[in-house]
């Protein structure tokens, strides 16, 4: 029979094997120890500004440097996919009870386009005013300045083909209900409320937002659906006019017959293209170059 009586161990044994496991630093070299505190504290303290600034001006080099018929196929692709921020909330508007807190539930759908885009890496013109702008600033010359203006005009071309084609496919074929039309026509209408000068003012606003938006992505790894999610809710909560989610609502409003294409591209286009830009570029790009143009 086996002796279930419990084995003493001599006095101080079971305190040491506690000593050395619970203690491991007090044995260590205090080079090491202080190495080891060293990679600790930045694995804790995350990205410096200019490791931020560095790796958002790389993609905007590496982007420029693509040929354009990448530049163009990714650009009609955010179009397309921007539409789905106006389908999400038109099938939100339609399900919801018609209450005071329902514009606010239906702009829970506009991240929707964004998501698809910047995830899935396509170009979207308002990512290009501050990605494409950083290497310039970095580097002011004509021929950085002509890459600058040459990714702008195609993205902006193509951003503006797919939402072109995803309005009037909305529009011509039976893929949606009339009434999922109808609200998608509601959602669109609210846009032209405003005028030019509100316009371009809400365009600044959602030029900073998409930049922001950009900016902290670097730094914020698995968190990214959120950032993004957050950034462009508070656009589309806020009313914030932006060209390219903004182009699907008005070219829908003028392959249905209620908007005329001049009013299109002198209330809208104009006023939110340049607003996105100053917001964009003027605003947020200029700042960020500023905090780190005495440390790169």
């Amino acid at each position: 029979m086996a002796d279930s009586a419990p084995r003493h161990r001599p006095a101080g044994e079971g305190e040491k094997a506690d000593e050395s496991t619970n203690a491991p630093s007090e044995r260590e070299p205090p080079a090491k120890q202080e190495k080891r505190e060293k990679r600790q504290v930045e694995e804790r303290s995350g990205l410096r500004t200019p490791v931020i600034y560095e790796i958002v001006r790389k993609r905007g080099d590496e982007e420029m440097a693509r040929p354009a018929t990448s530049l163009w196929w990714s650009g009609i692709a955010a179009g397309l996919s921007m539409s789905f921020s106006l389908l999400t909330e038109a099938i939100l508007l339609t399900h919801l009870p018609d209450a005071p807190w329902r514009s606010l539930a239906v702009s829970a759908g506009y991240p929707v386009g964004f998501l698809i885009v910047i995830l899935g890496r396509q170009q979207l013109f308002t990512e290009n005013t501050i990605t494409a702008v950083l290497p310039v600033m970095k580097d002011f010359k004509a021929r950085n300045v002509g890459r600058l203006l040459r990714m702008w005009s195609i993205v902006w071309l193509a951003n503006m083909v797919g939402t072109l084609l995803a309005a009037y496919f909305c529009t011509l074929t039976p893929v949606i209900t009339p009434e999922l039309r109808d609200g998608m026509l509601q959602v669109s209408a609210e846009l032209m409320r405003n005028g030019w000068a509100e316009m371009f003012f809400k365009a600044i606003s959602a030029g900073f937002l998409v930049a922001a938006t950009v900016w902290l992505i670097p730094s914020a790894e698995s968190a990214q659906f959120w950032v993004i999610s957050l950034f462009t809710f508070l656009i589309g909560a806020g009313g914030f006019a932006h060209i390219v989610a903004g182009s699907v609502e008005t070219f829908l409003l003028v392959a249905n017959g209620r908007l005329d294409v001049v009013s299109m591209i002198v209330d809208f286009i104009v006023p939110t293209l340049l607003g996105n830009i100053v917001g964009g570029t003027v605003l947020f790009a200029l700042i960020s170059y500023a905090q780190v143009m005495q440390e790169i």
